[in-house]
């Protein structure tokens, strides 16, 4: 017995809404919720072409944005100029749920009093460079693990289904690079050992939480301050500004260093 033509019709016309139906579940279902949280370095500051008008500095040129732009990802940027471990806890894990499927994060440099270390490193000669360093990695290897833990298993509480990929921090500096003025080698050594001492606590606290832990050191390797490409602001205007990527920074160090990682 034949099929009446109107039947048909209408049988092709509910395979047709259901496939498109079950086309819309998988795209929903391979969305990425991610969430970017962290300090300046997340954020953009230094990269320019700020997307909002807060101080928070957040740039359409920061390694969030430009993988939300290149992989369709649903963006929700946390990320602040400035912010501490505390800042994060208080300001930006609220975005975070069990809808979240990735997270970034870059904190501790500013917990460990960054800004006012080079501020003492430019002033203070060497002797107060080493001075400062010496203070601010004594705070890295007693108090900030315990505050990054923090961070951590809140974000896990939060986001249990989440991959969350921490990013470190590059060295500044090239020695015996082409650098003819400001501070000697011996103050940018003693500034490099910072973000040594610094990023080997982050890593390890990453690692204790079940993070991946995303090692910038090696993108930036050529590219520092006094290499002649750097992808690092020197001292410049907005003064904010200094000692953070460039465009170039973020997309061919943090960008990179950050998918790989994925």
């Amino acid at each position: 017995m034949s099929v009446p033509a109107a039947l048909r019709t209408v049988t092709v016309i509910v395979a047709v809404v259901l496939a498109t139906l079950g086309l819309t579940t998988a795209a929903q279902a391979a969305t990425i919720n991610y969430v970017a949280l962290g300090d300046s370095y997340s954020s953009g500051v230094g990269a320019g072409s700020y997307i909002d008008s807060s101080s928070c500095k957040r740039s359409s040129k920061a390694y969030p944005s430009l993988y939300a732009s290149s992989s369709g990802a649903s963006l929700s940027f946390q990320a602040c100029s400035g912010a501490k471990t505390s800042d994060v806890l208080n300001n930006q894990v609220g975005a975070l749920s069990a809808s979240t499927t990735l997270v970034s994060i870059s904190v501790g440099g500013n917990d460990a009093g960054f800004s006012s270390v080079m501020q003492d490193c430019i002033l203070g000669g060497d002797s107060g460079c080493k001075t400062a360093i010496a203070n601010a990695t004594d705070y890295v290897d007693t108090t900030l693990p315990g505050l990054l833990d923090t961070v951590y298993r809140t974000i896990r509480s939060k986001a249990p289904n989440a991959k969350v990929v921490v990013l470190g921090y590059p060295h500044f500096y090239k020695i015996g690079g082409s650098c003819s003025v400001g501070l000697s080698d011996t103050s940018r050594g003693y500034i490099n050992g910072g973000a040594d001492a610094l990023d080997t606590v982050i890593e390890k606290e990453a690692a204790n939480a079940g993070f991946t832990f995303a090692d910038v050191r090696p993108a930036f390797t050529g590219h520092e301050i006094c290499s002649g490409s750097a992808w690092l602001h020197s001292v410049t205007w907005p003064v904010d500004e200094s000692y953070h990527p460039t465009a170039a920074g973020q997309a061919s160090g943090y960008y990179p260093t950050f998918t790989a990682a994925l």
